[in-house]
């Protein structure tokens, strides 16, 4: 299969000094590829090598053909109109100059021969299912999902050869997830995608799994990579146990060696006193043992060795996620007490919401993208005033928002918790960033150096161990940008949180696997 995406000991260190990626050498061939990994194994970072956004610091970089980039989290101006954001405003302008009368030839040069070009890109946004008047709208006033769908729209009217997808999912509700599953099914071209969505994954050619610094290829969607990661762990955990129980039988025959010599010793140093040899027969006699028995701790040192080193190889393969262990606090609310109510509430969308939360409820925001869902929880977390009406909240509030912009890019890890507790022990701040795997120097990085898996886990740290320690825990689209180990640690963490929990969230089995209570459906 000929390589359309080529690295040759490609190296890239952050800024401070931090290696993400080292000699790496990859070979990506036609036809949909997806990427897993662990949170920082490099994913985003390698596809915005592979796009041009970054430097490599050594190698060689080869790609055949144009490429298209969605970034995780796309760079957005709330002021900047749509048809800037999509890049066609120019060519728009010379379009409905030339169509007023104008033939200068600078607006020619700018059409060129993208006459069509209004028609493709309605054409585009109908296929994701965005409407044709959002060309009239600005940037601030689109959702979450609504901004990835354009960020999709945009690479489409690029017309790339190669496709670098980086959680494309976030944000998307329902339909326009399934309109993503249909793009990537028929894309005939090179894809490669970085996602935690397992049924996006289930439709690529092969899985590339990062660790460690190299990529591992399976062939085949989600389904196939995880039966053959099992095999190859079950065949890797059986490995283990027998080089363990060689590394065993050499230490007990070394012993048993030892035991041997100096049995033997003894029976000779008898037998030469009874025997009444000379000193010179004594010492011969002792010095052909000593090389005998040098002789034989020489084997059994070897064969010590050799098992030692079958045990570390057999561990090698073994698979060491690091998870995080988020241990909430001790935030119960009792049940039936009422944490969250609403007093005519209008939020500035205009629509009408009428909440009412109790201990512990587990509530679910539900509704199409631009629905309100985010709106809602700013609302309710006092970062957006409504038109009209009062939210009255009776427990401290802890607000995860989906864009995860409360942190200061500028601070580290343990300086942004610190401002949020600033009365917290340094120690104690310290030892809880560790089970969110923010360990030692970690706890030390530059928020902004973090990778969006990172980032995610330092935001979460900062409002979990926030104080007051949150007892209404506002959630908006958790699952974004989390691998997967991590989605598993999450959701163990909050199906045992005894707080009450307000989630806006389009994934169906994340709201599953918490066990929501009830569901409110935002969309009219």
């Amino acid at each position: 299969m000929p390589a359309v995406i080529a690295l040759s000991s490609v190296g890239f260190s952050w800024p401070d000094g931090t290696p993400v990626l080292e000699r790496l050498d990859l070979l990506v061939g036609p036809g949909r590829s997806g990427l897993v990994g662990v949170n920082g194994s490099g994913k985003s970072t390698l596809l915005r090598l592979i796009a041009g956004g970054l430097r490599p610091s050594g190698g060689h970089i080869a790609v055949s053909g144009k490429v298209g980039h969605l970034p995780q989290d796309l760079a957005l101006r709330t002021s900047q109109p749509v048809t800037d954001f999509l890049e066609i405003a120019p060519v728009l302008g010379a379009i409905r100059a030339i169509e007023a009368g104008s033939v200068e030839q600078h607006h020619l040069d700018l059409v060129g021969d993208d006459w069509d070009l209004q028609h493709r890109t309605v054409a585009v946004l109908t296929r994701l299912g965005l409407p044709a008047d959002v060309l009239g709208r600005t940037m601030g006033q689109l959702s979450g999902g609504e901004v990835t769908q354009l960020g999709l729209a945009r690479l489409l009217l690029e017309r790339p050869d190669v496709l670098l997808l980086d959680e494309p999912t976030n944000n998307l509700d329902t339909a326009a997830r399934h309109r993503l599953y249909d793009l990537v099914d028929g894309w005939t071209r090179t894809l490669v995608l970085v996602s935690h969505d397992r049924e996006l994954l289930e439709r690529v050619d092969r899985i590339g799994d990062l660790r460690d610094g190299s990529v591992q290829w399976y062939g085949g969607g989600w389904s196939s990579y995880i039966a053959q990661v099992t095999a190859e762990q079950e065949a890797a955990e059986q490995a283990v146990v027998g080089a363990r129980s060689q590394l065993r039988r050499q230490r007990q025959d070394q012993l048993e060696g030892e035991r041997q010599l100096a049995q033997r010793r003894r029976v000779a140093h008898r037998a030469e006193q009874s025997a009444g040899l000379g000193k010179g027969q004594v010492n011969y006699k002792t010095n052909q043992a000593e090389r005998a028995a040098a002789g034989l701790r020489s084997v059994h040192r070897d064969r010590l060795e050799s098992a030692r080193a079958r045990l570390e190889e057999a561990e090698s393969r073994l698979r060491e996620d690091r998870e995080i262990r988020i241990d909430l606090p001790g935030t119960e609310v009792a049940r039936g007490r009422t944490v969250l109510t609403m007093d005519g509430l209008v939020l500035r969308t205009g629509a009408a919401v009428d909440l009412e939360v109790r201990g512990p409820d587990r509530v679910a925001l539900v509704g199409p993208n631009g629905s309100g869902k985010t709106t809602l929880l700013h609302t309710i977390a006092g970062r957006v005033a409504p038109r009209a009406g009062v939210v009255h909240a009776h427990v401290p509030i802890g607000l995860l928002p989906q864009r995860l912009d409360l942190l200061d890019d500028d601070l580290s890890v343990v300086a942004n918790v610190a401002t949020q507790a600033p009365d917290a022990d340094a120690n104690a701040v310290r030892a809880s960033l560790a089970r969110f795997l923010f360990r030692g120097a970690d706890a030390e990085r530059l928020v902004g150096t973090l990778s969006g898996g990172e980032r995610f886990r330092a935001t979460l740290a900062t409002v979990l161990l926030a104080a007051p320690a949150p007892r209404l825990l506002l959630l908006d689209e958790p699952t974004n940008n989390l691998d997967l180990p991590s989605y598993d640690a999450l959701v163990s963490a909050l199906a045992s949180y005894r707080g009450a929990l307000l989630v806006a969230s389009h994934d169906t089995g994340f709201l599953t696997d918490i066990g929501v209570d009830r569901v409110v459906d935002l969309s009219g």
